[in-house]
């Protein structure tokens, strides 16, 4: 009897020993339901039905090993990927890499405080570039004002939201669960699909969330000398990816589901992301709309502070630093990611388009940031004995060859279709 008790005492520290890791993953799974996933998410739903699911399901599969691979340079090195870059690349190269990944983390905020503006437009009449604003300027203060235990609870609420919206909408709809299975697991590459794959592509697997994994996993770091802590966070970091991923996986999946359901199986052409809501209206009826537009609300003020992040956190590594919003580096590049995406908002004049445009130049500079972690975490003189195993740097080369043989396909698209 008392053996038993003892187990069940156990287990329930076990669990609450998991809990406590929960967390840094969640902050990247707002990356990738950004706005710029929806207009994604919602054309290949509303263009080709479920036959692009397979792309989700192969991104996030790719994700997984990617982030999990930047969180362990974190973990051991006690470096953000951009920090490790200025420290052990020489700076004619480290500095051309690290302004791509701010020129993606910028394109990646063009998308997320346009979402944010298209909700706000959505709920109360605000004017586009004006909501731009609003929704810049409010997660500016966000983070200046939180520290990152705050952040990360904030922005878990905005997650769970967001995941409780689209788990209604689901029972909203009537799908097709048959053609939905198969196009998880069955890749097809529809005529004209290649833009919409990689703005998914694009919108799962963000240059920006590969720099953010390496800055957060930090926070939970008690111990860098002691080698079974560093086993032990490797451990308990892989399971809050895999766990953190999956919801991911299920969000993006649910949306490209409701658009062929509701768009598709009724010949409806979307075009933008407002569009989508009033005719969700219509056919699902009012609660149906608000709750998109609430959620994508949610999606956008999540997605850009954590982008003001990864910004700041790139920006700060170029000089060494790590992420610290007290510090003026760090402050520079929140500002500069917010102030010249809102800039380019100013000039867009489809805003639809220029959220899947924006996921698709993410996904062109994605081959940099991979061929850059995979060059670091192989290297002994950076990772020690935990640099990459030939296995897993055969993996992350098949990755990375994916990748650009896709933007190989989408540029031949471009020049010759």
């Amino acid at each position: 009897m008392l053996k038993d008790y003892s187990k069940k005492h156990l287990a329930s520290e076990r669990a609450r020993e998991i809990l406590r890791y929960i967390g840094p993953g969640l902050l990247i799974t707002v990356g990738f339901i950004d706005p710029g996933n929806w207009a994604s998410n919602l054309a290949a739903g509303a263009d080709f039905g479920y036959l692009l699911l397979w792309m989700v399901t192969l991104s996030t599969i790719m994700l997984i090993l990617l982030q999990h691979n930047a969180a362990h340079l974190g973990i051991v090195t006690g470096l953000c990927l951009s920090e490790a870059a200025t420290k052990y690349l020489p700076k004619w190269l480290s500095r051309p890499v690290l302004s791509t990944a701010m020129m993606a983390s910028i394109a990646t905020a063009l998308a997320e405080i346009l979402g944010g503006a298209i909700a706000l437009n959505l709920l109360f009449g605000v004017p586009l570039v004006l909501g731009s604003i609003i929704t810049a300027v409010f997660c500016a203060v966000l983070l200046k004002t939180n520290s990152y235990p705050k952040m990360e609870k904030i922005i878990i609420a905005f997650v769970s939201i967001i995941g409780f919206s689209f788990l209604i909408e689901l029972n909203l709809v009537p799908i097709e669960w048959n053609s939905a299975m198969s196009g998880w697991v069955t890749p097809s590459l529809p005529d004209g699909s290649i833009i919409i794959v990689m703005s998914v592509l694009g919108a799962v697997v963000m240059p920006h969330n590969l720099f953010l994994h390496s800055e957060v996993i930090q926070s939970r770091q008690w111990n860098l000398q002691d080698e079974a802590v560093i086993k032990k966070q490797l451990r308990f970091e892989f399971l809050d990816t895999i766990f953190s991923m999956g919801i991911g996986w299920a969000i993006n999946s649910s949306m490209i589901i409701v658009a062929a359901a509701v768009f598709f199986t009724n010949n409806i052409q979307i075009d933008d992301l407002s569009q989508a809501t009033e005719l969700l209206r219509p056919i699902l009826g009012e609660n149906a709309a608000i709750i998109f537009a609430v959620a994508l609300l949610f999606a956008g003020i999540s997605s850009t502070a954590t982008c003001g992040i990864a910004g700041g956190s790139i920006f700060a590594g170029i000089f060494g630093e790590d992420y610290n919003i007290k510090d003026y580096h760090s402050w520079h590049g929140v500002l500069l990611t917010y102030g010249v995406a809102v800039l380019i908002i100013m000039f867009i004049s489809d805003p639809f388009q220029g959220l899947i445009y924006s996921q698709m130049l993410l996904s062109m500079q994605l081959p940099i940031t991979i061929i850059l972690l995979m060059y670091l975490t192989s290297s002994r003189k950076v990772m020690g004995k935990y640099a990459n195993s030939l296995r897993l740097k055969i993996i992350l080369g098949i990755i990375g060859a994916v990748v650009i043989g896709l933007n190989i396909l989408l540029l031949y698209q471009m020049l010759f279709a």
